[in-house]
């Protein structure tokens, strides 16, 4: 109760419209908390979705937010106070009635059920694109890191691609492959993925299975870190959690730091003595 209180205070000494909490929330919790605060309050898992919904650009990534967003809300309906109201009544309609809560748990399984028929759909599709490559013996390379570590523009830069790259969380969501020829005259594919963060909700990870599958499937894995940003160490167990839990860490993998035209020379060589195996590089200057 106090804590509430205090949360009360903050939002209207910084006139704030919405509450963000860094953990899931129940339902029941989400309730008490609007009620009590009088206000807008969102959980992580929420957050990541609205930010995936505004980056999702091609059909593939729109139908994986749409899928974990539903995910997300099928799971909360219990809980939800509107919908545990009966249907309305009339002729044909005496008795309890059907509650709205089944009717939407209904609407929901069977829009989940066409969304992965789709997306079984775009998993064939990249299948086939696999199956080519494996008979072609095209080894590939699979650009994973937590979100803006640079993995885009490192593609951008090595293969003269031009993948949108933003300054921003979660810029890219639709893995990208490019052709690359490497200078003893070999050819491979190199493959920008979504990024990675902390505590990275469950639904997400099933949703974009599709795409996770580029990183399982590649032959190595070249890791972006970002080494201007103090929490780097947090960002790679990140990365490394991620990659367990899509069986991808016995994969080969090569460390490569980014931005590294923020560091001094002092904490440079400090990385380089750290990380002997690691590669440097700044995309912003070549």
């Amino acid at each position: 109760k106090g804590k509430i209180e205090e949360v009360k205070g903050l939002l209207y000494a910084l006139d704030a419209n919405g509450v963000i909490c860094d953990d899931e929330l129940s339902p029941a919790q989400m309730n008490n908390l609007e009620r009590e605060l009088e206000c807008k309050v969102m959980d992580r898992t929420l957050l990541i979705l609205d930010i995936f919904a505004k980056r999702a650009v091609t059909s593939e990534g729109k139908i994986q937010v749409e899928l974990a967003q539903l995910r997300y809300r099928s799971a909360r309906l219990v809980g939800l106070r509107s919908s545990l109201s009966r249907l309305g009544g009339g002729i044909g309609t005496r008795g309890p009635g059907e509650k709205k809560l089944e009717t939407d748990r209904r609407l929901i399984r069977n829009r989940i059920s066409a969304l992965k028929q789709e997306l079984s759909q775009v998993e064939k599709h990249r299948e086939l694109i696999r199956s080519r490559r494996a008979v072609g013996n095209l080894k590939t390379a699979a650009i994973v890191g937590y979100t803006n570590a640079g993995k885009s523009s490192l593609l951008n830069t090595i293969t003269g691609a031009e993948v949108l790259s933003y300054d921003k969380l979660f810029a890219t969501l639709d893995s990208t492959t490019r052709k690359l020829v490497i200078p003893d005259g070999r050819e491979l594919t190199l493959t920008d993925t979504v990024g990675f963060i902390q505590k990275l909700p469950t639904t997400l990870v099933e949703a974009f299975k599709s795409t996770l599958d580029e990183i399982s499937g590649a032959d190595l894995i070249l890791h972006v870190v970002d080494a201007s940003d103090a929490n780097f160490k947090e960002q790679i167990d990140t990365v490394n959690e991620v990659l367990a839990q899509i069986d991808a860490d016995e994969i080969s993998r090569i460390k490569v730091f980014n931005k590294i035209d923020l560091l001094d020379e002092e904490q440079l060589s400090a990385y380089r003595m750290r990380f002997p195996h690691a590669l440097f590089t700044s995309t912003l200057t070549g």
